[in-house]
This record gives structure tokens, sequence and C-alpha cells, in this order.
């Protein structure tokens, strides 16, 4: 179906339309929340948050890129949920964390998979800066808006992450 004509049908509350276009957008947004979630099931809750979301404002999606609009609201709604179960333990502020030397790993029979493993391995401070900057693209502002944390905690524990999987990956080498 197509997508202007699937978004008319959400708002006007037809089920068929609402389930196509989570059947449609439902594997890639787990993609986003397994991201950020603790585990599989904490993923599979916010998903299904975040859709309730995306039914229940539908109607003020303005055009552009239905897919960016509705990876926001899962972004968003996974901050939500890590806001609500945990605290940012141990940050540091970045003039106090030892600059190390940049240093080139050869990430050779890594697959996405197994990076994804480390990432979800990563204390959950670093794991959510981590994927709003490295990943999401959100600058160390944005990122100390949208968790409450000032911007030199964003940059030390996007330092502090990046250390984390240098590390993991030069073990597995």
């Amino acid at each position: 179906m197509e997508e202007a004509k699937l978004i008319k049908k959400c708002i006007k509350g037809d089920i068929k339309a609402q389930r196509a276009l989570f059947n449609r957008f439902a594997p890639k947004m787990f993609g986003v929340c397994l991201r950020y979630a603790k585990d599989k099931n904490t993923a599979e809750d916010v998903l299904q948050e975040g859709f309730v979301k995306v039914f229940f404002n539908i109607e003020k999606f303005k055009g552009g890129s239905l897919e960016g609009w509705i990876r926001k609201i899962m972004v968003n709604t996974s901050l939500d949920e890590i806001r609500k179960n945990t605290k940012f333990k141990n940050n540091v502020n970045i003039e106090k964390v030892k600059q190390e030397e940049n240093k080139n790993y050869i990430l050779e029979g890594l697959i996405a998979q197994d990076i994804l493993n480390i990432i979800n391995k990563m204390p959950s401070g670093y794991k959510v800066v981590f994927n709003l900057f490295a990943i999401e693209g959100y600058s160390h502002k944005e990122i100390g808006e949208k968790l409450g944390i000032s911007e030199s905690t964003s940059k030390s524990q996007y330092f502090r992450a990046r250390n984390f999987l240098q590390k993991k990956i030069e073990t597995i080498k």
C-alpha cells in the first residue's frame, strides 16, 4: 500500500493499515530499540510502546521520511525507558579522563553482529551515549539535553564507550 494512503488510513484508526505499518517498520525499529535496551524483552516492550505513540500521533506527521519520524519516536521511547529504570553511574568530567593515544584497530573478521554484541555488553551510560552519538548522529550538547547530563559528561561517556569497544575488539584479534 502506498505510504500516504497508509498514513491516512492509520489516522482514521484502520486496524489493517496499522498492522501493515507495523509490519513494514517493526523489524528495523526493533533493531533501534535493541541497541538501547538491556535485553530483548525490554526492546520488545519499547517497540510496542513506541508504536502506540506512533499511532497516537500519526496525524502530526507532516511529511518527509516516515521511517525517520518513526525512528525518532523509537529512540525517544528508548531513552524514556532508560530514564525510568537506570541512572548514570560513575560519571566523570571529560577533563578528568586520561586521554589515550588513538590506535588503529583492524576490524577484519568482525561482523556487525560481533560489534553489536560488544556494544550490548557496555555499561548503560556508555551504551546510550555511544548509540546516540556514533549511530544516531546527535551532538554531545543534544545528548546532554535529552539525558539531563552535561555536555562534558556525554563526551566522557562516549570516550569511555569507545575505549571499551576498542579493548574488546583488541581481545578478539
